[in-house]
């Protein structure tokens, strides 16, 4: 962690000696970054994931129409700078607020947020290495110890399982080192959109039963959740299985866990590549015959937009995608409760985790 912070430091540090150095030479300083435009982001079948092209952008104080979102970024640096240094941390919303101190106003925190994953992309290393998260929402449970290296906590253990809704995914859990544990009793993880079925999961006893981590993904999983997804998978070699509701949403939310969002092309690490989609599928909602609404006209939207994703292409997402089509339904993971409201944990948890990963 110690040696992360100080590659963060120091490329923070560069950029301002870059422009600091331009400006001794009575230069207009200026900051070159990747573009993040729609036609420089591009699927790497070999990474499997959304990655940056090769064009490049220059944000320059020769440009007036430049120059407030030049100054913008430089003070987003010298904020993230004195954080990373003190090993202080920050909320996207902190931030906003954080800029008007300096009287350097946000329109508003889209403006804000936009400017951190500038920064991002000029400095190579994700907020979170510069200590900025999101609110918290996304929870985990299981058993599994982890140990803390945030300061005043180092060394300090806690098990997974230690509060009964699940300990918060927030930046001490992210950075924390993984206790390894006993395959015996824990050999796989399993993401789940929403609360309910979390909540479902761990009164049933899933982790114990199924030998699992639980996660609550809260939606779109959040990229803290995203990356101590990876980790689980690469570090500890655990699978990873994905349930959502049954709907083109729900295949999305899988998908970015999987293959990583457009979004955040210009990271690493985010993505799980080997994670399955297990459910809800649109067949599931024919074989199992479940309460279903009909899809919406932003539904079948979302639908034509998957289609044309290269990540879509593979024999499942194809299959799914075209019964979606044909039945025009979509169902919630708590549909299964007609059946009962252990029926969904009996009998068909142990059918979908029998579903293999499907190689781009």
């Amino acid at each position: 962690m110690k040696e992360r912070k100080e590659k963060v430091l120091s490329s923070l540090r560069e950029m301002g000696s870059d422009v600091y150095g331009q400006l001794l030479k009575n230069e207009f300083p200026s900051v070159k970054m990747p573009s993040r435009s729609i036609a420089n982001i591009l699927y790497d079948g070999k990474t499997r994931q959304y990655i940056l092209g090769k064009r490049s952008v220059k944000r320059s104080a020769r440009n007036v129409r430049h120059i407030r979102p030049f100054t913008q970024l430089l003070w987003t640096a010298m904020f993230v700078d004195e954080l990373t240094e003190q090993n202080k941390t920050s909320t996207l919303r902190d931030v906003f607020y954080s800029a008007q101190a300096y009287e350097m106003d946000f329109q508003d925190q889209q403006e804000s947020d936009s400017l951190i994953t500038d920064l991002e992309s000029v400095v190579r290393f994700s907020r979170e290495d510069f200590n900025v998260y999101p609110e918290e929402r996304s929870a985990i449970f299981g058993d599994l110890t982890v140990e803390y290296t945030v300061p005043g906590y180092e060394g300090r253990q806690l098990n997974l399982t230690s509060h009964p809704d699940g300990v918060m995914i927030g930046p001490a859990l992210t950075t924390a080192d993984f206790v390894r544990p006993d395959k015996r009793r824990v050999d796989k993880v399993i993401a789940i959109e929403k609360g309910g079925l979390f909540t479902r999961f761990i009164e049933e006893r899933v982790h114990q039963r199924y030998k699992a981590l639980l996660i609550h993904t809260a939606g779109q999983a959040p990229r803290a959740t995203r990356f101590i997804l990876r980790r689980l998978n690469q570090e500890l070699d655990l699978p990873v299985y994905i349930f959502t509701d049954g709907d083109p949403w729900g295949m999305h939310i899988a998908m970015v866990i999987i293959s990583g969002s457009a979004n955040a092309a210009h990271l690493r690490d985010l993505n799980t590549p080997d994670a399955v989609w297990s459910g809800v599928w649109a067949t599931d909602i024919v074989d199992y015959k479940l309460p279903s609404d009909p899809l919406t006209d932003l539904d079948i939207k979302r639908l034509n937009e998957l289609e044309k994703d290269p990540r879509y292409k593979g024999s499942m997402w194809n299959r799914e995608i075209d019964t979606f089509r044909k039945i025009r339904k979509k169902s919630e993971q708590e549909a299964f409760s007609r059946y009962g409201l252990t029926y969904i944990v009996d009998k068909y948890l142990p059918e979908k985790l029998k579903v293999k990963p499907e190689k781009a």
